[in-house]
């Protein structure tokens, strides 16, 4: 059986397609490192990171917003390679958006991938349509004038195939009152069928299908909806939505989309670990798509495709990638804020990784970070530190990451002596090496605890289960038990929240940006929570 999530941990906006025997997957990175993460397998059930499109954004990622960057990606392959489109948002919250439209080409999935062209930029969550030795791009239309709906429709524009330059003008294929975005086009039975996202990113997400004979249009929108969970409060796969159709070698039909996975809490449910990706089993009535299981909610386990005897051959073998033996840099699963891995700030050194500190933990810039996803609801994060901090700029150790303004971090600082006023005079004295718990949220940051730092190295960890997390310091609790919830995208305030819960390490120089520290005898532990169907 496929145990849905199938990618587990902040891996949303799922773009699967099946290229011969092998099936590969495109998810939203944001403002994450690597760019565009790539997975591969041949059985629907077992991803496996086969690389990223690096260099997807000329100019870099300094300074987008939190949640900004690079937004659902759509993979394709006309035959000969694969395609992928993507948007990188620069402003999150605004009318504008303030985005561009990318397209990349790469003759294997895992690179190298040509340097990214910019296209009509119309809105966020493009993708790709190959039909008859045409080239069309879809995507979202926005407008941003005050008074209008800021999802205008789905429009779609054919591109020269060599030049990419626009043939002709947009085509607008249908508006609906609720709001409707990730546009994905497949040809099945004589029929044009546009798979919508519909609904938002929450809990009201889902996925819509319109059909139409031509592909101009009109569209006709079907009457129910394919997958949701808006109307199923206790969904064990909550906020399902952002679909996309795709076939098996034997001509089964499946559909990827992202879900989640709450957690119940004195506050609410609260979706730690981000949005997932899942695929469910797909027949076809009366020329609709519907679930195989009935119905419009997604499931957690389900069937494998079928193989014909002989039919599916060994996955294609991966092209070897090269690496600068120079210079180590942590790899996946670990990713960096906003700027790749580079061995000027980050470097890993046998089972070490040493950071040099930069900017502070808040900044979108330098930011000298690096984290995995949490993937699971329960697990444990620790490492070994050895830090003499000469002044309050200087902090290095373990975060529970979010965003800038949503974290907890554990780290080996210095502090005026006990009983002294915080009064930036760090130089007159000889001050103490602390070990500080602070929490970070859209109010402020706050101290939770400190304590004078043990001698030596210290070991830092993290331990989370069903929702809370603990801090400990060579083996006892520091502070008291926090919630994961502000860790989530479902905190009660304005701001977007698209990417998921990561645990880390952090180190920052604010003077001098020469402080070098190093973590060793690192364990992130995660315990698979086999949950039964929804």
């Amino acid at each position: 059986m496929i145990t849905n999530p199938v990618v587990r941990g902040f891996a949303p906006d799922p773009s699967m397609i099946r290229v011969c025997n092998d099936y590969y997957l495109a998810t939203s990175s944001f403002e994450w490192y690597p760019s565009i993460p790539i997975h591969r397998c041949a059985d629907l059930a077992s991803w496996h990171y086969i690389g990223s499109v690096e260099d997807a954004v000329p100019g870099g990622l300094d300074g987008v917003p939190d949640s900004g960057g690079i937004w659902a990606p759509a993979l394709s392959h006309d035959g000969e390679r694969f395609w992928i489109v993507y948007s990188v948002v620069r402003s999150v919250g605004n009318r504008y958006f303030d985005l561009d439209t990318y397209l990349s080409t790469a003759l294997a999935a895992e690179g190298p991938w040509s340097r990214p062209v910019r296209v009509p930029s119309h809105g966020f969550d493009p993708s790709l349509f190959h039909y008859d030795g045409h080239l069309y791009l879809l995507n979202l239309q926005n407008d941003h004038r005050p008074g209008a709906d800021r999802f205008g429709g789905i429009v779609l524009l054919e591109l020269d195939r060599r030049s990419l330059a626009p043939v002709g003008s947009p085509h607008l294929l249908i508006q609906h009152d609720r709001l409707i975005e990730g546009p994905k086009m497949v040809f099945h039975d004589g029929w044009f069928i546009l798979q919508l996202a519909e609904g938002g990113t929450g809990w009201e997400h889902g996925v819509r299908i319109a059909r139409s004979r031509q592909l101009f249009g009109p569209y006709e929108l079907d009457a129910h909806d394919l997958l949701t969970t808006r109307d199923d409060p206790a969904a064990v796969l909550a906020k399902a939505g952002h679909g996309e159709l795709f076939d098996t070698p034997e001509g089964q039909w499946y559909l990827s989309h992202l879900a989640a996975r709450p957690v119940e809490q004195a506050a609410g449910r609260f979706c730690e670990l981000g949005r997932e990706t899942c695929v469910q089993p797909i027949v076809w009535h009366d020329g609709w798509p519907r679930l195989a299981q009935g119905g419009h909610h997604p499931v957690v386990h389900v069937e494998p495709p079928a193989q014909s005897s002989g039919a599916r051959g060994p996955a294609t073998p991966l092209i070897p990638q090269p690496v600068d033996e120079q210079a180590q840099v942590p790899r996946w699963p670990w990713s960096t804020l906003r700027e790749p891995a580079n061995a000027s700030w980050v470097r890993e050194i046998g089972d070490a990784i040493v950071l040099r500190g930069r900017q502070g933990i808040e900044s979108r810039w330098q930011n000298s970070l690096v984290a995995q996803r949490l993937s699971e609801h329960s697990g444990r994060f620790a490492a070994t530190l050895l830090a003499e901090p000469a002044s309050f700029t200087q902090a290095a150790g373990i975060v529970a990451w979010y965003d800038t303004t949503s974290h907890y971090e554990l780290a080996i600082t210095w502090a005026e002596p006990e009983g002294q006023s915080q009064r930036g005079q760090q130089w007159l004295n000889q001050g103490r090496r602390v070990v500080r718990l602070l929490s970070r949220t859209h109010e402020g940051a706050e101290v939770l605890a400190m304590a004078d730092a043990p001698q030596g190295p210290v070991r830092l960890a993290m331990a989370w289960h069903a929702g809370a997390i603990r801090f400990e310091v060579d083996g006892e609790q520091l502070g008291p038990e926090l919630s994961l919830a502000p860790l989530s995208d479902d905190v009660p305030r304005g701001a977007l929240r698209f990417t998921g819960a990561m645990a880390g390490l952090h180190a920052e120089d604010l003077v001098d940006h020469s402080w070098w520290v190093r973590f060793t005898r690192l364990v992130l532990e995660q315990n698979v929570d086999e949950q039964g169907d929804s």
